[in-house]
């Protein structure tokens, strides 16, 4: 039996792969779309040693089938964004307790004391559907602050211009995460002087602006709210975990996370670091789902195990969130 506390007291990678193998016996033996996908591959759980000989399930399957390594009933779903007649992914979470979890001391890892700072969050197109996992965390941590001037915001930019300004210039640590279109649209109506405010973009267009690549977002962010750096946050509709960038679009993982770069040219072999390949996320926190997930995203992993998303295979369809395309 893996417990939330075999998860989340990882303090090595020796003890990370022994438990991410623990994990993957458990999901081959009770995850039935993860064993066919498994077996189809003809891998033999016992045969499995190495983080590198496990299987990573395509992220398309939680657009088709329902996966899951227990009998238990939703406790929530998930869905992903998309436009109108796009087929969206689905994440059934038996227990929201271990996302909690995750998102609660992932951002501790990275951030600290959620109490220090004020939440705003300026994710208009993930406020107006039902199902985000983004909406779900950011909601949350707007409570745990525990500071009434944290709040969401949809349209309302003379509102926030004058709540960011007034907290800034009081001294009170801010956290704006925002959807880049949205913080787009705020700096062109309002150019501001940030010092104690960290903005942290989700990616995504949502199709109101023409994709750019990271480089020139940034700037273009760090000049409208005078920063030096635009923080980014790596998650989806399918992990329960987060990957954090402080800067320069470098992500970092929490203890129970870790990035492998798959050959695009060879899905089952995998590339040095520093080479461009298709982004495979193992994540334990999704031990009632599946851990082992190949995502069609490009990125290239450095040799501190941090990480740099890239773009997009081009046959895939365009995720509404985590993504410059470059």
């Amino acid at each position: 039996m893996i417990t939330a506390n075999d998860i989340f007291t990882i303090s090595s990678h020796k003890q990370f792969e022994k438990t991410a193998l623990k994990v993957f016996r458990f999901q081959h033996e009770n995850n039935v779309v993860y064993r066919d996908f498994c077996d189809f591959l003809k891998v033999n759980p016992q045969q499995v040693k190495s983080l590198q000989q496990i299987p990573f399930l395509p992220i398309q399957f939680f657009k088709s089938h329902n996966v899951v390594s227990n009998n238990d009933p939703a406790q929530v779903t998930f869905t992903s964004s998309g436009t109108t007649g796009m087929i969206t992914s689905r994440h059934m979470v038996t227990d929201v307790s271990l996302y909690e979890e995750s998102y609660r001391k992932g951002f501790s890892q990275f951030y600290g004391n959620i109490e220090d700072y004020v939440v705003l969050a300026l994710l208009p197109s993930y406020l107006e559907r039902d199902g985000s996992s983004l909406i779900y965390m950011v909601e949350d941590l707007i409570q745990l602050s525990n500071q009434p001037e944290s709040g969401f915001y949809l349209y309302n930019h003379d509102d926030l211009i004058k709540k960011l300004t007034a907290l800034d210039e009081s001294g009170q640590n801010v956290i704006l995460i925002g959807v880049t279109y949205a913080l787009l649209d705020l700096i062109e109506k309002h150019q501001f002087n940030l010092q104690n405010t960290i903005i942290m973009e989700t990616g995504g267009m949502k199709g109101k602006r023409k994709e750019m690549i990271r480089e020139e977002l940034h700037d273009i962010l760090c000049k409208g709210f005078g920063v030096t750096a635009i923080h980014s946050e790596y998650g989806m509709t399918e992990l329960l975990g987060q990957a954090y960038s402080l800067g320069e679009g470098v992500f970092e993982c929490p203890s129970w996370m870790h990035i492998l770069v798959r050959d695009p040219e060879d899905a089952l072999t995998y590339v040095k670091d520093g080479k461009t390949g298709g982004i495979n996320v193992i994540d334990l926190a999704n031990i009632n789902s599946c851990s082992f997930i190949a995502t069609q995203d490009l990125g290239k992993k450095n040799p501190n195990n941090s990480f740099e998303v890239l773009g997009r295979f081009d046959n895939s369809d365009i995720r509404g969130c985590n993504l410059m395309v470059l």
